[in-house]
């Protein structure tokens, strides 16, 4: 053959090589998501493809096939048609011995990289531009392909799968999507300013729920606004003004004689209605949801969502109660301020970049997020910052007391009946290159 002819067989192979090289990647790395999205729209090449993934044993032999013959081939015919070639151009500056090993050396050269550049590295780069279109444009051609290489690939994955079995390996694809799978799609799309902050922030807090135990979110034992069975109607209508709550627990005597709660709604219909509150009774008190401390978010959830209710008493393993829970309280700590206004009473004030003054019954959790800690010390022992400034004090905290952590410092500023109320807390590192620069300029 002419070197004309053998330039134009070798061109037909590279672009043969290079479809097979840029199927393969389009197809193994089309996502499943996107194609099952194609195919509930009605693409049936999209089904096509997640059938071809499912089963991708034949479709791979053949790919390797086509390859590795074209490849073949290809060098045969590149070093017959240029050898001769590079051999009168290498004669021109030497005449030795290793004048048949130069010609065939560049011949070679030559014909490698072509196939390296043309019909391997480019296709590949190309597939995974856009590896679910491709997928669906080739999927047709490539079905005729598989079924004409179809008898040796056959043979090829009979091989394969005896040793496989042999030296037990699991050749089953698993395509369970896991949390961390979720949050570098969630971290992708907020580096892609697809997702904004503040979504982003929401979507964490959504699977925080299976991570945070009930005593994050609860109002706490000392914050609960109780009525008794002989409380006073002025006592009644005093805490419904004082206290914007939909509803109430009725206890015997004391908070941890639970009887069950009132509806705040109930009892002003009873006042519109000039009803006398001077006692309690059975209309009006309803049966309370009783769970333990121990529940996370998530399983409140549950229960809310089994039983109907929004409102449940958390007691401990000694049957006290700890505090209570509302649906609200959920849907704000996943929420955040999308469902709470930005108050003067919130529990982290941040005052600058570098400091804030925060609650001391905030949530560790919300902690973390303000500060941007990925871990606190030992945080099964504790629930709140307070509770943490407890743990690394061993003791009870007085004002001025202070913890190092993480590059913080967490100050005590303020406490009531050894309970902290505010703590300021102070990014430390930054302060320490500030003097460090300002000492220096000095």
């Amino acid at each position: 053959m002419s070197l004309f002819q053998n330039i134009v067989i070798i061109l037909i192979l590279i672009v043969g090589a290079g479809f097979l090289s840029l199927t393969e990647i389009a197809l193994a790395g089309a996502r499943k998501v996107k194609l099952k999205i194609l195919a509930e729209s009605g693409d049936e090449r999209a089904q096509k493809v997640l059938d071809l993934q499912e089963n991708s044993a034949d479709f791979f032999a053949a790919s390797q096939i086509g390859l590795n013959a074209v490849a073949i081939l290809g060098g045969i015919l590149g070093e017959g048609a240029f050898r001769p070639y590079f051999y009168n151009l290498v004669i021109r500056f030497y005449q030795g011995p290793w004048a048949e090993t130069l010609s065939f050396a560049l011949s070679f050269t030559l014909v490698t990289s072509l196939f390296i550049l043309f019909a391997d590295l480019m296709p590949k780069r190309l597939a995974m531009i856009a590896p679910e279109k491709i997928a669906i444009s080739v999927i047709n051609p490539i079905q005729i392909f598989i079924r004409v290489c179809k008898p040796l690939a056959w043979m090829i994955n009979a091989i394969a799968n005896m040793l496989f079995r042999l030296f037990k390996v699991n050749t089953t694809r698993e395509d369970n999507i896991t949390f961390d799978d979720i949050s570098a799609v969630m971290d992708a799309g907020a580096q892609a300013g697809v997702l904004q902050k503040q979504e982003h922030h929401f979507i964490e807090n959504v699977f925080e729920l299976e991570e945070r135990n009930v005593p994050s979110s609860m109002t706490t034992r000392e914050n609960v606004v109780f009525f008794t069975l002989k409380e006073s109607e002025t006592s009644i209508r005093q805490k419904l003004a004082e206290y914007p709550y939909s509803k109430f627990l009725v206890c015997s005597e004391n908070i941890d004689d639970v009887i069950g709660y009132v509806d705040a709604k109930d009892i002003l219909v009873r006042i519109l209605n000039n009803q006398s509150l001077l006692q309690l009774n059975e209309s009006t008190i309803r049966n309370v949801l009783i769970i333990p401390d121990t529940l996370t978010l998530s399983e409140v959830l549950d229960r809310f969502r089994s039983t109907k209710e929004k409102f449940a008493v958390v007691i401990n393993e000694y049957a006290l109660v700890v505090g209570v829970i509302t649906l609200s309280d959920i849907m704000i700590t996943v929420m955040g301020d999308w469902v709470t206004p930005i108050e003067e009473d919130q529990q982290i004030i941040k005052r600058d970049n570098n400091s804030w003054l925060i609650d001391g019954s905030t949530p560790i959790e919300d902690i973390k997020h303000a500060l941007q800690i990925d871990e606190m010390p030992d945080d099964e022992n504790y629930e709140t910052i307070a509770g943490f400034m407890m743990y690394k004090l061993r003791k009870i905290p007085r004002p001025a007391d202070s913890v190092l952590f993480d590059g913080y410092k967490f100050e005590v500023v303020d406490v009531d009946h050894f309970k902290i109320d505010q703590l300021l807390v102070t990014r430390i590192v930054e302060t320490q290159e500030i003097q460090n620069i300002t000492e220096a300029d000095g």
